[in-house]
């Protein structure tokens, strides 16, 4: 019997964060379902008991149920029958699993029969059924496109789609197509309103879609004729009952297998338009793209988690010239680093989720009642922290995940490039990390605005600020690094001005984004390690280490930079 919750302290300890409770009592609303609603908790302690107790059934299904499946998933592969999506029959057991314990909805409120859990729950489930099967997260992780419907959507459409989820279907969010990848601007599936039927109907074509032939699926599709850019786009919701598409192929992937990634044509499908016309992805998409780059970490950090304990293990096991393996240097040495990136990558990712939460209760509660000043100033402040943490935690977490489990194979050796051992999977399924749903060069992009504009900076001073107990020589490391850092942006910003914006900063973005990063992990581990020092100021020790030669590293570079550099690049690829 495995248990992905109960194994695992580090899921664990994220629940007792003092956030927690303020987290707890905005989402209850004062717990006022309680009076109504036989499974709604009626204060923090019960709230916290019933997430325990769900995570632990997630931690049960995940270790008994799709782990054992995922190396059968990936052999067999869903198919096409009939213009539709068949999954393998591994995924058809685990999604019967998982709807049995109820875990679909799980962020939903509970009118549309959802366990209005928060955000952190979600994100700690995605964690552990991503270190089960990264491929069958993508499935059942995409429930998360019920929250955008449930941010935007009418009443309506919400008493029309909702309780679905938590009934256990699944969802899409169908947005690529083959002209149209990272440039969504240039999307043009067109949706046509029918006077008739008072439905948009939906033709043309659709590809790289996960889960393309989901249940549910929130469309990006052109509704104004003639436009040719983001402003003609909307979002609309479709319903697979219509079998109005056709599934094309599934892509032959190098990883996620059991995860169908679809091309897909729509002929007169009928549609439903989500909020206001020509917001689609001005504002859905972008709220939809952000959710699913909080999946993205989550997933990362499981494949993590499942790689680091496929070469811990086989560490200990594989004895070469009268010894285990574990016991020579090179060997512990990336054991050591690989851990100590997990609980810092894993401490960035709670933090960001927890940022996400709190502002985006304040955005419901705001639909129900005014909020005070007080209130509006305070989501504001959680607004502007998520914004410049999520693609942060999806740059480093994706990159984790693909160079843990590249040196987790490395320790198996000529094993782990054969199917015997799980880590050839892992391996594979990691490799998508840093690419889908925003590159890692998109997530700088993204990340640079709260390098130049100083959310970084202001959250690094505001955790100096807590005064948070840890040893004086990190202390003082972590001023230097500060300096190090304002000095780095204010070179590039002087450049950059210098030669009216001409591409210093994006040359150098990567190299600030990572350096903030690299100090705010620091500081949030070090805050774990303050409260459970014997669980993690080793981990913070090792990071530490680890921090302080990539921030060397990148200030080096930065230093000895001159415009010319950029012209230089220029010129290579140009030879």
């Amino acid at each position: 019997m495995a248990n992905f919750y109960l194994d695992n302290k580090d899921i664990q300890f994220q629940l007792e964060h003092p956030l927690m409770r303020k987290i707890v009592e905005l989402k209850e609303r004062g717990f006022a379902d309680a009076h109504t609603c036989d499974y709604a908790p009626k204060n923090f302690e019960d709230a916290m008991d019933n997430y325990r107790r769900v995570m632990e059934i997630t931690g049960e299904v995940a270790g008994d149920v799709i782990a054992p499946n995922a190396e059968g998933v990936d052999l067999e592969k869903p198919h096409v029958v009939d213009d539709h999506v068949v999954y393998a029959s591994g995924t058809v057991q685990n999604l019967k699993a998982i709807n049995d314990a109820g875990l679909g909805g799980i962020t939903l409120p509970r009118k549309y029969n959802g366990l209005n859990f928060p955000l952190v729950c979600f994100v700690m489930a995605n964690e552990m059924v991503a270190r089960a099967d990264a491929g069958f997260e993508n499935l059942w992780g995409l429930q998360d496109c019920a929250e955008t419907l449930n941010e935007f959507g009418s009443e309506e459409l919400k008493m029309k789609y909702l309780p679905r989820t938590a009934e256990g279907a699944t969802w899409a969010m169908t947005l690529t197509e083959p002209d149209a990848g990272s440039d969504l601007g240039a999307v043009m599936l067109k949706a046509t309103f029918d006077e008739k039927s008072g439905k948009w109907l939906l033709n043309g074509v659709k590809r790289f879609i996960t889960n393309g032939d989901g249940d549910i699926s929130l469309v990006l599709a052109r509704t104004e004729e003639g436009t040719k850019d983001a402003r003609g786009l909307s979002m609309l919701v479709y319903d697979r009952k219509a079998m109005c598409h056709k599934v094309r192929r599934i892509e032959d992937k190098f990883g996620i297998k059991g995860s169908p990634t679809c091309e897909l044509v729509f002929t007169n499908a009928p549609a439903e338009l989500v909020g206001d016309r020509k917001m689609g992805l001005i504002k859905y998409v972008m709220a939809l793209m952000n959710a699913a780059r909080l999946g993205i970490g989550a997933q990362s950090i499981g494949l993590c988690e499942a790689a680091y304990r496929e070469g811990l293990k086989y560490a200990g096991e594989r004895a070469q010239f009268g010894k285990a393996i574990i016991n020579f240097p090179a060997v512990y040495e990336m054991l050591g680093n690989a851990k100590a990136r997990i609980a810092a990558g894993r401490a960035l990712l709670y933090e960001t989720t927890r940022f996400v939460e709190i502002y985006k209760t304040y955005e419901h509660i705001g639909h129900e009642r005014e909020l005070s000043s007080e209130e509006r100033a305070e989501m504001k402040h959680y607004q502007k922290l998520a914004d410049g943490y999520t693609p942060l935690q999806k740059l480093f977490l994706s990159e984790y995940a693909n160079s843990i489990a590249y040196d987790m194979l490395q320790i198996h050796g000529g094993s782990g490039y054969m199917k015997d051992y799980p880590i050839e999977r892992i391996v594979r399924d990691a490799r998508i990390t840093n690419i889908y749903e925003g590159t890692s060069q998109l997530q700088v992009v993204a990340a640079i605005n709260a390098v130049t504009k100083g959310t970084y900076l202001g959250q690094i001073e505001a955790y100096e600020a807590e005064g948070t107990s840890m040893d004086s020589g990190l202390r003082k490391q972590l001023d230097k690094w500060k300096g190090m850092f304002v000095k780095m942006t204010e070179k590039v910003e002087r450049i950059e001005a210098e030669h009216k914006g001409e591409g210093f900063k994006d040359f150098h973005a990567r190299r600030l984004v990572e350096t903030a990063g690299h100090i705010i992990m620091t500081w949030v581990l070090a805050k774990e390690a303050a409260v459970r020092p014997e669980d993690y100021s080793v981990q913070l020790a090792t990071f530490a280490k680890i921090a302080d030669y990539k921030i060397a590293e990148a200030f080096a570079a930065v230093e000895a930079s001159e415009w010319g550099d950029v012209e230089l690049y220029r010129t290579v690829i140009g030879d």
